[in-house]
């Protein structure tokens, strides 16, 4: 039986802190996902790129990662071979199923030390969440993004894996979706509630990563206060909106990922 926890509840500021693991994380190993063990079963089918049935009848939910834009038949294939008709442990913070009837969890198979989310990074077939507060996941989970994307594998071999700022276009065609944007911020402008990070000089047509007032202070802790962001090169990560031109809300500092100096 499933022992019960109560709901995941981690502040934004302890969030903030560890999800600075993605831009800084080096070559060392890190110890993958260390959490509470909540239940065990064997995968009966896969339902897409990150959720798979239990033989149960419980439905799972990748945790900590995301599909890379749209639906891709090869990252269905990849967690097939890699968790297909296996045994599996889940674990996290909670059991919890969500709105979906889904449990979030870090999977692991039968006889690997790797969770099933970090193999599915490794061959490129996945991106990282921003969602995720525990160190070791984080590190993790940064560190086999990175090395897919240095080998070019999976999504990463495809020059548009990553979505140029300058490119509004393109982004846009990702409305809907979670998405990787690179650029340099231009101008930072607030608006009422809404701190805008500007990537273009057209603020109603040019892509825009916004802030709202009641996470900023999160923002500042990390040192990743707006104003210390313009004229810097970036990468974002998030579910592309539009209201004029592309948007991504930023609700997590995980987000935000500092490339180089101005």
């Amino acid at each position: 039986m499933i022992r019960p926890l109560s709901r995941y509840g981690a502040a934004l500021r302890a969030c903030a802190a560890s999800l600075l693991v993605l831009a800084s994380v080096g070559g060392a190993g890190a110890a993958d996902c260390v959490l509470e063990p909540q239940g065990e079963g064997r995968v009966a089918s896969v339902i897409d790129a990150r959720s798979f049935r239990l033989e149960d009848g419980r439905e799972v939910r990748l945790a900590g990662i995301e599909r890379a834009g749209a639906e891709r038949a090869s990252g269905r294939a990849a967690l097939s071979a890699i968790a297909g008709g296996r045994d599996v442990t889940l674990h996290g913070e909670e059991d919890t199923p969500d709105r979906y009837g889904r449990q979030a969890a870090f999977v692991f198979a039968a006889g690997s030390d790797h969770s099933v989310q970090t193999e599915l990074l490794r061959r490129g077939e996945a991106l990282v969440s921003s969602d995720i507060a525990e160190k070791n996941c984080v590190s993790a989970l940064a560190m086999a993004e990175a090395g897919a994307r240095d080998a070019k594998l999976g999504i990463w071999a495809e020059s548009t894996a990553i979505k140029n700022a300058e490119s509004s276009g393109d982004i846009l065609a990702a409305i809907g979706h979670f998405t990787v944007v690179e650029g340099r911020v231009l101008s930072v402008r607030r608006a009422g509630a809404i701190t805008y990070l500007n990537f273009g000089r057209n603020w109603t047509r040019d892509f825009a990563a916004t802030i709202s007032r009641r996470i900023m202070p999160a923002f500042e802790s990390a040192g990743l206060g707006p104003k210390s962001l313009e004229n810097r090169r970036i990468r974002v990560r998030g579910i592309v909106s539009s209201r004029g031109g592309p948007r991504i809300e930023l609700f997590r500092v995980g987000q935000i990922e500092v490339l180089g100096g101005k």
